[in-house]
């Protein structure tokens, strides 16, 4: 692994935040004040867009391993990618989890703990709130689902035995 000049590592951390930014952070929700970033918005094109928005995101990871953060933290790294990943693949409930995990911003901040700041403000872990209401709000579909299906099921099932 080749050591990286603080002026190398400077220039690859504000490549790497404005990558991330444009990322989770870019385009602020008028009303709101919320800001998302390309990743919700490109993951939105079904069966490609997540894929796509995979490569820009192993490339944050990428970097981190380059300018040596721990194996641990870069496992973590990817770990974070993956669930962002795996939850965007849902149809639109996904790219909403996209919007709120912001597992590049996540990133970013690991990378931060352990390589240094650039001496302006440091990034700040995102909220899980809302990936703690997304998980609520994709529990409540599955019990409602499965509640459906039971009533669903014995209505038919009574039909069947009203029917001999």
């Amino acid at each position: 692994m080749r050591k990286f000049s603080s002026h190398e590592r400077s220039r690859t951390l504000l490549r790497l935040r404005s990558l991330g930014g444009l990322l989770d952070a870019s385009i602020r929700i008028p009303i709101l004040g919320y800001r998302i970033g390309l990743d919700p918005l490109i993951g939105l094109i079904p069966g490609v867009g997540d894929a796509v928005m995979l490569l820009p995101s192993a490339y944050i990871v990428f970097e981190a391993y380059r300018l040596g953060v721990p194996t641990k933290t870069v496992t973590r790294m990817v770990l974070n990618v993956g669930i962002e990943t795996l939850f965007g693949a849902i149809p639109v409930l996904g790219d909403l989890f996209d919007a709120t995990f912001k597992a590049n911003i996540r990133n970013l901040y690991l990378l931060e703990q352990h390589v240094g700041r650039l001496g302006d403000v440091p990034l700040e872990r995102p909220s899980d709130r809302g990936v703690m209401l997304f998980l609520g709000v994709v529990l409540l579909l599955i019990v409602a689902g499965a509640i459906f299906a039971l009533w669903v099921g014995s209505w038919l099932f009574r039909g069947l035995l009203n029917a001999f």
